[in-house]
């Protein structure tokens, strides 16, 4: 008489499925304001971008 044994488990699944993964926005908006003030005037001194003040 045999015993069919399952296949052994990855031990690296159970710690794959307890880990907490983060969002991907920002939690500081005070740095978000900050990256877009700073792209903005990047794009006006490059000249990509005119200073007509429409941001669509």
């Amino acid at each position: 008489m045999t015993i069919k044994l399952p296949k052994p488990r990855n031990p690296l699944v159970a710690l794959a499925r307890a880990r907490k993964a983060g969002g991907h926005t920002s939690h500081n908006p005070a740095r978000q304001v900050r990256r877009s003030e700073k792209q903005k005037l990047n794009q006006l001194l490059s000249g990509r971008k005119s200073d007509g003040g429409d941001d669509a």
